[in-house]
């Protein structure tokens, strides 16, 4: 295959549509286009996007990124080489080994380590978390709510740099949440929370936190089955009980709503509540 679509290069990279087109607009890449004008990515188009993404989530400059980028497609082969590629961006370098060949690209002070790997006509992509990340998003996090009290803007963003350095990093996750879900910022609220569930899986606290969220927007029945869901993980889980014995009542479905109340005091009698 010489040439990759867009929905090749989502299922490729895992790199959403709209970031994609975002990538292009900004010129990092110049793809073909097909018959039907659709865009038609090349191999080197594909490390090149992989790359910028990566460099871009790391808040690099833009002009050093093009910098980078320009020199780093220069040297790319045209096609998967036999021996299989590997591009490493460490620290100040990025390292491109192909076979027993290496070279550098333009230089540049990137903060992650990324690898994009080449073999037997397969393509594989890794971002990997420089060494001690769990602790520098848990030191992030400690800033975010030591930050609360005096600036809400400034609890944000070291909540989002806390999930930056590690996605799975719950609360973190639950307090950026909060804080855009108290200011009415749902739809961005949202997002923190899909996220969240495309890489914890099916974790109660946050498809709880997610219906109460879609009830704020008015969205009963998806409310509903996020409930439903935290509850298929942990049963136990006495405010979905409660929630959804409220939606059940509302919806005029009296027998859930008495299932779930009673369900909801047993519990929080078992709690001492």
């Amino acid at each position: 295959m010489s040439d990759f679509g867009v929905r090749d290069v989502e299922r490729l990279l895992r790199i959403p549509r709209s970031a994609i087109l975002g990538l292009v607009r900004a010129g990092f890449v110049s793809p073909k286009r097909g018959e039907r004008r659709e865009y038609r990515f090349s191999f080197q188009d594909l490390i090149v996007l992989r790359t910028a993404r990566a460099l871009r989530a790391a808040k690099v400059p833009a002009r050093r990124i093009t910098r980078s980028l320009k020199e780093l497609r220069r040297h790319l082969p045209e096609s998967v080489p036999l021996s299989g590629l590997r591009i490493s961006a460490v620290g100040d370098n990025v390292v491109v080994s192909e076979g027993s060949t290496r070279w550098q690209a333009d230089s540049g002070q990137y903060l992650l380590e990324l690898e994009v790997s080449v073999a037997d006509g397969e393509l594989s992509v890794l971002a990997r978390e420089a060494p001690q990340a769990e602790e520098d998003a848990e030191e992030w996090f400690n800033r975010g709510v030591r930050a609360e009290g005096e600036s809400t803007e400034r609890a944000r963003g070291a909540y989002e740099h806390a999930l930056e350095l590690d996605p799975a990093h719950l609360p973190a996750r639950v307090n950026l949440w909060r804080i855009l879900h108290e200011a009415s910022q749902l739809e961005a609220a949202e997002r923190v929370y899909r996220e969240g569930l495309r890489i914890s899986g099916t974790q109660p606290t946050l498809l709880f936190n997610l219906g109460t969220l879609l009830e704020d927007a008015g969205r009963r029945d998806e409310a509903m089955g996020a409930y439903e869901a935290a509850l298929r993980a942990d049963p136990r889980f006495a405010d979905c009980h409660y929630n959804l014995a409220l939606l059940y009542e509302a919806s005029g479905n009296q027998q859930g709503a008495i299932r779930h109340m009673a369900e909801y005091r047993r519990l929080a009698r078992r709690n001492g509540a």
